[in-house]
């Protein structure tokens, strides 16, 4: 039986790529569109809508969104209150948001799945990440994003430096005497470790993270050169989150 979509942020980069992912499955049907920007009244015969209220009661099974960090935690909250299971790319969730969405999840016995990145190769980047740094506790973030991205750090780097903390011995970086002469110059501070934010035209998503031990360094580096690189984990999202009962944090609780 097919699954039915709604994605939400259609008109973005995201959510135009997320649109013609599941036009081309044939296990999903796009049931509807939302964007408060939107003028059309339906795209090749899907309708569309500006207000997610007049999706209440809407016949879907799943809730895709790439929309903003601002509206994210709101449209999560919607879907799972109308029974649709969410599967959010849209990043920005504060961990007591997290906590929230979750136990609503539990109590609609709705599966859902908050994903700051859908790259197979970025999951694993953040696998190898956590493993490294019980070896080299020494270690700076660096991510890489278009310039429209509206927040920072991404939530990728930040799922990345979450899991990290998990395991790594805590442990203060840098000469105890440091002095930024150019506030910010040293990024954002996370247990001790650093997180630096990169926006420029041209760039898709990227995330370094950088090991550094006597006499050696360690490198993991992970490029998403087209949003394609997403569709297949929002694909997968998609149909692993109709199976559960419950929202999970990141990818690698799917796979």
């Amino acid at each position: 039986m097919s699954i039915k979509v709604i994605v939400a942020g259609f008109k973005g980069r995201m959510g135009s790529t997320a649109v013609d992912m599941v036009k081309g499955d044939d296990e999903l049907t796009l049931a509807a569109l939302l964007d408060p920007f939107a003028t059309e009244k339906e795209v090749d015969g899907v309708p569309v809508f500006t207000d997610k209220a007049d999706l209440v009661g809407f016949d879907a099974d799943v809730w895709v969104d790439f929309t903003m960090p601002a509206v994210a935690y709101e449209n999560t909250h919607f879907a799972l209150e109308n029974g649709f299971a969410p599967v959010v790319g849209t990043t920005g969730f504060t961990e007591a948001q997290i906590q929230d969405l979750t136990a609503l999840s539990k109590d609609k016995s709705i599966g859902g799945l908050i994903a700051p990145n859908f790259a197979i190769g970025a999951i694993l980047l953040m696998k190898f990440a956590a493993e490294a740094s019980k070896y080299f506790p020494d270690l700076e973030i660096i991510e890489l994003h278009h310039d429209k991205k509206k927040d920072a750090p991404s939530g990728t780097a930040v799922k990345t430096a979450e899991l990290i903390r998990e395991v790594r011995e805590p442990k203060r970086q840098g000469a105890e005497d440091e002095v930024e002469t150019l506030a910010g110059a040293r990024g954002a501070e996370f247990d001790g470790f650093r997180i630096h934010s990169v926006r420029l035209p041209g760039l898709v998503a990227h995330q370094e993270v950088i090991f550094g031990a006597q006499g050696e360094g360690l490198t993991l580096r992970h490029d998403s050169y087209d949003r394609i690189s997403f569709m297949g984990g929002v694909n997968l999202g998609i149909k692993e989150v109709v199976k559960r009962d419950q929202l999970v944090y990141g990818l690698e609780h799917l796979l």
